[in-house]
């Protein structure tokens, strides 16, 4: 018998949309699930702000309990120092990251927190990256009072230990955009200048022929002096070094392109080749940002300190104190509530203990703890609250040692500017080679068609085309990619994708749906009151697979339960109407005789001591993972990485064929050293996994891929983050990586045959200056044009969307 959830048969809460348990809590026709929804309401109804339910239907968050206690280290000078960004006698100004942010509704409430409090002065939000920036007036507001205000209406923000630690933020380079402003202002305005030249047309008046040649010089020397400066700089640099990268012949010719301009306007010889100058440096300065430009609204390098909670509980002299996690000391005694991530490797001293460590080991099913064991780092409770003492420093534990591996350092360059970079030596060798001789030959026919010829050598033959082709490639195959939730660190992240010839898995989280699973109930078929009484038995338990039992049986009706006992690691009982219901192992119930050997999660059901069957929890795999599984398969050999058990081991075989390797009980290391092996076998591996157990196997994958339901939650040091959901689209993302490989292969021939035919025709002095300065940047923008449309067209034949989604 398979049990599901039907929602339409229950009532809604009004301000967060989940069901409500009964209809106990409401205010007039609304009904709500728990009082904290209920209280966020009224003070949006008594603030008049209650138009935040117009925007979106159910768009709350149901806020958790605030303490005083939970707060206090914000008040502590040195924490308010490192989370403030400015401060004088008057007002403070911070940015805080709400992950809860998820509609306009959200973005409307937290733009209106100055109704809340009056000491509010400004908030603003920035949606992409979940930011809410906030001014308020230090002397009537507190910080403290400031994050209990915005935890009290749902929207808490996420404070960690990486918050207040200094580090380096990345800051776009404003001077480049600055470039290509000025760059792209002078290009088109020159060009305004100069239709009278492109026509034919006779200018009689010489004071206006010459007004505008001097106007489109002086235009020009912005972009020559500041627009094309880096790569001036860049050439220079390499020429120190005894290296000659692709800057030099660029600047080469855009040098060639400025002199003989100025040369000719200021000897009014003739018009000058300006335009095209600035529409060169244009073009490549659109390329650079693409190449640059990365997806700042993700953060790629988070490590445990992202992870971690910034204060902790301690225990003193029978009181309680909230302090900073970094001066959590060996010896402190800790207070770990519901939910709360454990800090540091620590021993249990008091509670029972039921901790997630599926951040930690992959494991999915929550480990049963007791006086006197240790707890290590990154594992969440998700019991009652417990006492612990701390045996390891933050910086010392099980978990932060993964972190201090040089696995993490990787830094792949680009085949394709290791590329450039060899061809642009040898290619500005040539190039002044053919010019000198060209130039040469022609000087003893004539001069003037001599310098004709040399200086269309180097303005023609520029490797421009080049440059352009690898950013403009890239870049638009990862804004298509982007359009379809797989966001990647860096364009080198395609190149590495289409050598890949080994791809791992990890199970839970990335190939199975993290908090589903399927429950399936075996034995004699369950009467609708006999479901009531598991429902209302499991309804007082805490336990994950409790709640999940709950939720598949579909009717509402709750009985009362007395004589309510839980014992870990064994199972749940109680009495309902004079009924003894027990759920729980076969041992718990007694139902050893029942017991088999697979290693399925069991949880067997006994009422009035008579066994009634058992229910069987599975994890529910992602959409397509089959056919996904089975299409990689034909291409890539294929591997599987587990935390877990065995249990599903027959299922899996079934996905992955008999020619993968299906590896269980997986510890964090394992996965590293199982990595590192194929890679010393040669293969280029990919890894695909989703929490902290999975970092270091995906920073030393060749290409590691997270894969999460949240792109803005915690994820690992990654390659590429990918949404859950698209998942399925895997095969067409490792084929859209080799067809934007086989684009900017196509681009290089065509650049190459673009310079041997202008070459051709320079040489024999059957190409002016000015023919030469137009086909440069014409070369250029048809490369970019090709780039473009080929990535669209693949994409498009990939199934890929271009469009926002």
């Amino acid at each position: 018998m398979n049990y599901s959830v039907d929602k339409s048969a229950k009532l809604i809460c009004f301000h967060c949309g989940q069901d409500c348990p009964d209809d106990s809590i409401k205010i007039e026709d609304k009904y709500f699930c728990c009082n904290g929804c209920k209280t966020v309401y009224e003070i949006l109804n008594q603030n008049q702000l209650c138009n935040y339910y117009n925007f979106e239907n159910n768009p709350g968050i149901s806020p958790s309990s605030v303490s005083d206690k939970k707060y206090d280290y914000l008040d502590e000078p040195e924490v308010i120092e490192k989370l403030v960004n400015f401060k004088d006698d008057k007002y403070a100004s911070l940015t805080f990251y709400i992950p809860q942010m998820h509609c306009s509704s959200c973005i409307w409430l937290l733009e209106n927190l100055y109704k809340l409090n009056s000491a509010v002065v400004l908030s603003k939000v920035n949606f992409v990256r979940k930011e809410l920036s906030v001014r308020y007036l230090h002397e009537k507001l507190s910080l403290k009072q400031l994050v209990k205000l915005l935890a009290s209406i749902g929207y808490e923000p996420q404070i960690s230990l990486e918050s207040v630690e200094l580090k380096k933020e990345k800051y776009p380079d404003k001077h480049l955009y600055y470039k290509i402003g000025i760059a792209g202002f002078a290009f088109g305005n020159i060009m305004l200048f100069s239709f009278p030249e492109y026509f034919s047309i006779d200018v009689t008046e010489t004071f206006l022929k010459k007004f505008f040649s001097y106007l489109n010089l002086t235009l020009a020397l912005p972009v020559f002096f500041y627009s094309a400066s880096d790569y001036f700089i860049s050439a220079f640099k390499g020429l120190r070094k005894k290296i000659v990268n692709i800057d030099v012949p660029i600047s080469l010719g855009i040098l060639v392109l400025f002199i003989r301009s100025a040369y000719e306007i200021i000897f009014n010889i003739g018009p000058g080749y300006f335009d095209s100058m600035t529409g060169l440096v244009f073009f490549l300065l659109i390329g650079k940002i693409l190449q640059e430009k990365t997806y700042d609204a993700l953060n790629f390098e988070r490590d445990y300190k992202a992870y971690f909670p910034l204060s902790v509980t301690i225990k003193q002299n029978e009181s309680e104190k909230s302090i900073p996690v970094s001066k959590l000391m060996i010896g402190n005694r800790i207070l770990v509530r519901k939910n709360e991530i454990i800090p540091a490797d620590s021993v249990l001293i008091n509670g029972e203990a039921i901790i997630d460590y599926s951040f930690v080991t992959g494991e999915s099913n929550p480990v049963h703890k007791v006086s006197g064991e240790i707890i290590f780092a990154g594992g969440r409770q998700i019991g009652g609250a417990i006492e612990l003492e701390v045996i390891k420093e933050v910086s010392q534990s099980y978990l932060t040692r993964l972190w201090n591996n040089d696995t993490f350092n990787k830094n792949v360059e680009s085949y394709f500017t290791r590329f450039s970079n060899t061809v642009s030596k040898y290619f500005t060798i040539i190039v002044l080679l053919i010019a000198f001789a060209a130039g040469g030959y022609w000087l003893t026919v004539d001069f003037k068609t001599a310098v004709h010829v040399f200086t269309s050598v180097l303005i023609v033959a520029c490797p421009c085309a080049l440059a352009l082709s690898t950013p403009f490639t890239l870049g638009n195959a990862m804004r298509i990619l982007g359009r379809n939730k797989f966001y990647l660190k860096n364009s080198s992240v395609i190149e590495e994708m289409a050598k890949v010839d080994e791809i791992v898995f990890d199970k839970t989280g990335t190939i199975t749906e993290s908090g589903k699973a399927d429950i399936i109930f075996h034995g004699k078929v369950m009467t609708p009151f006999e479901q009531k009484l598991v429902k209302s038995l499991v309804r007082n338990s805490t336990h994950p697979l409790s709640k999940r039992i709950y939720d598949s049986i579909e009717l509402n009706e709750i009985f009362p339960v007395t004589g309510f006992q839980e014992k870990f690691g064994l199972g749940i009982s109680g009495i309902i109407y004079g009924r003894q219901v027990k759920l729980g192992s076969a041992k718990f119930v007694d139902a050893e005789n029942l017991k088999d050997d697979s290693l399925q999660t069991k949880i067997y059901l006994s009422i009035d001591e008579l066994v009634v069957g058992k229910f069987i929890i599975s994890n529910s795999y992602r959409e397509g993972i089959e056919q996904v599984i089975k299409n990689l398969s034909e291409h890539y050999h294929l591997s599987l990485l587990s935390g877990d058990n065995e249990g599903e081991r027959l299922t899996l075989e079934n996905f992955f064929g008999k020619n993968a390797n299906l590896n269980f009980r997986q510890s964090p290391e394992d996965k590293l050293i199982y990595v590192k092996e194929q890679q010393m076998k040669g293969k280029k591996v990919l890894m695909f996994g989703d929490g902290l157990n999975d970092a270091g196997a995906l920073s030393k994958s060749d290409v590691g891929i997270a894969v999460t339901d949240d792109i803005s939650n915690f994820s690992p040091a990654c390659d590429a983050i990918l949404h859950g959901s698209e998942l399925k689209k895997v095969p067409q993302f490792l084929t859209y990586a080799k067809d934007s490989v086989k684009i900017i292969r196509s681009s290089f021939f065509i650049s190459f045959l673009y310079n041997v035919l202008g070459l051709s025709f320079a040489i024999n002095g059957l190409l002016s200056p000015l023919i030469a300065a137009v086909l440069m940047p014409l070369s250029s923008i048809s490369v970019v044009s090709y780039a473009t449309l080929m990535t669209n067209i693949f994409g498009k034949r990939r199934g890929l969307t271009s469009k926002l989604l």
